[in-house]
């Protein structure tokens, strides 16, 4: 293959922004979608590679803006061969770009774990080179041809976070914001294109502060792991934070004479929240009344997945402690969940289950996660220009095929 190679997708349903299609053709140039067509291809015209998607529905590739690890792999612990694992394991489950989240810890573990998604960025940015260079082929695996969903950058979740919200995550890492000092210990990837993103509780000292300096240094903030008022809240909507972390979830509940940050996200057109769509973290009626109230244009879904995701029920050592898995449902020693053991495909399923046309799920799942990281002109949707991030889904709903800029990764 060669920096100008072909692959045309034949006779496919497409989810475009503003409908479904049926036999569609769509061609791809390198990484890039060149042309999409409801009209035959010319038989006299050959390409590279052409796959029949009759019978299938092509979804613009899952984001995971929120992902702690999965087959086993955890990201504060993770090597790089450990990382890929998660990654190869993800295209499988429609993912094509993740951002690995890390848990409050001691500086020395946030290196480490940096210099690992570092490391898999640049292989990863390299072995695109090599591909589109001609160098590459696909990895075969049976009737499976496995690549990697891509690393786009850092997720931390924490440390600045209230402590009586503190849910799975170990408060004596907590931390409050007195200058920009306090920030040095984070590392990021050295790539200045790597997402940036934080969540964290605004109404720890220093809060509003800690929003506007990371908002000036270009990240992205999100609320989450709060107690705070609604006064507050506005104060860091002004400072640059428009969107809230596992919306209901390890925030104050709502209550009529105190909307807190519940109340404030779903009053508020202007903010955006993602969800945990398990049946677990949120009952599948407030799942409803949250597609209902704040729409699929503000709601993004994450899996917010652990270790023991893809590993069925057991007990797990994770983040210092047992986290004990049964029947779907996570529970650490205080007795709280701990994150989820679902990926994108199973919230995307649940969804879907509730009744969630597919364009809005194609928002929820891609299109809106790219808008948060600022990567939507890049990727997150079907349109001509934009990266050939894909996912194929049969009738059954089963993830057939997943293409990465313009390469089978993954095909079942």
């Amino acid at each position: 293959m060669n920096s100008n190679s072909e692959l045309l997708l034949r006779n496919a349903r497409v989810v475009l922004p503003n409908g479904v299609v049926d036999g569609v053709s769509v061609l791809i140039e390198g990484d890039r979608i060149a042309r999409i067509t409801d009209t035959p291809e010319p038989e006299v015209r050959h390409y590279d590679s052409d796959q029949d998607l009759r019978g299938l529905t092509l979804f613009p590739g899952f984001i995971d803006v929120h992902i702690h690890g999965a087959v086993g792999v955890d990201t504060m612990e993770a090597t790089a061969e450990g990382l890929n694992r998660v990654s190869e394991f993800l295209v499988s489950q429609g993912v094509t770009a993740w951002l690995p989240t890390l848990v409050p810890a001691a500086p020395e573990n946030y290196q480490s774990a940096v210099d690992v998604i570092e490391q898999l960025i640049h292989e990863q940015s390299s072995a695109g080179d090599e591909k589109q260079s001609g160098r590459l082929r696909s990895h075969q695996q049976g009737s499976r041809s496995i690549g990697s969903a891509r690393v786009l950058g850092v997720h931390y979740e924490g440390p600045f976070v209230n402590t009586a919200q503190c849910g799975a995550l170990r408060s004596a890492y907590f931390r409050s914001f007195s200058s920009v000092s306090d920030l040095e210990s984070l590392a990021v990837p050295n790539d200045k294109t790597s997402a940036r993103m934080m969540t964290l509780a605004p109404e720890i000292e220093g809060g509003l502060n800690l929003v506007e300096e990371l908002n000036e240094r270009g990240w992205v903030v999100s609320i989450g792991h709060t107690r705070a008022d609604t006064g507050v809240l506005d104060g860091a909507f002004q400072a640059g934070a428009h969107h809230l972390t596992h919306f209901m979830n390890a925030m104050a509940p709502l209550h009529h004479r105190s909307p807190g940050p519940v109340g404030w996200g779903l009053s508020r057109d202007d903010v955006t929240c993602d969800v945990i769509a398990d049946g677990v973290h949120l009952d599948p009626v407030m799942l409803k009344l949250l597609v209902k109230l704040k729409t699929s244009d503000r709601l993004t879904l994450i899996s917010d997945s652990i270790a023991a995701a893809g590993q069925g029920d057991g007990d797990y050592r994770i983040w210092g402690e047992t986290i004990t898995v049964k029947n779907g449902r996570t529970r650490n020693e205080r007795g709280s969940i701990a994150g989820s053991v679902i990926t994108m495909f199973d919230a995307a399923r649940m969804m879907r289950s509730l009744g969630v046309a597919e364009t809005d799920l194609a928002r929820m799942t891609a299109t809106n996660p790219a808008t948060l990281l600022q990567v939507d002109d890049d990727c997150g949707s079907i349109e001509v220009g934009k990266r050939a991030d894909l996912t194929a889904l049969d009738a059954a709903g089963n993830v057939r095929l997943t293409i990465i800029g313009g390469r089978v990764a993954y095909q079942n």
